[in-house]
């Protein structure tokens, strides 16, 4: 066997163990863009929640330095109260914040197992229906987390109203 076959052999076999057909490729690259839209708005979805947990946090850090300074005694109550429904609001936040990293990794591998199945015959294409799916699972269940984050802020809001 001459040098030159067995080194083509080699590449055949050891190289380049599969196909590259340029048709397989950029299909690969197309059916993978699609998801790519849902992490941009998995990522404004965090940018958002993250500004909201910021809010949180710093009106939560006023109302126990308002409680420690102890100079309105009769409010300490209303501040206890207004704690306890910050705690729930930042925990509802930082559960979003969970589902849609949870999303954007479910997405991103969805993303990587359709680019494979197409140009490399990944025998796991069924894979994606699930990560894609647990991915949009997991956004509609941040979503939740937010909508009830935000009824819960508006339902602290008074607007000039006397307490009852």
């Amino acid at each position: 066997m001459p040098a030159r076959a067995g080194m083509a052999f080699f590449i055949e076999v050891y190289v380049m163990p599969f196909p590259l057909e340029p048709d397989a490729v950029s299909h690969g690259i197309q059916l993978a863009v699609a998801p790519v839209f849902l992490l941009t708005a998995v990522s404004g979805m965090i940018a958002a929640v993250a500004g909201r947990l910021a809010r949180i946090i710093d009106r939560a850090r006023n109302v126990e330095t308002r409680i420690k300074q102890g100079a309105h005694p009769a409010e300490d109550a209303d501040g206890y109260t207004e704690l306890a429904e910050l705690r729930t609001r930042g925990l509802l936040a930082n559960s979003s914040i969970a589902l849609l990293t949870a999303c954007a990794f479910l997405i991103g591998l969805t993303i990587v197992v359709l680019f494979l199945g197409e140009t490399i015959d990944f025998p796991g294409l069924r894979i994606s229906i699930f990560t894609f799916v647990g991915g949009v699972v997991c956004f509609l269940s941040a979503l939740i987390c937010f909508m009830v984050e935000t009824f819960i802020a508006t339902r602290l809001l008074n607007f000039g109203r006397k307490k009852r």
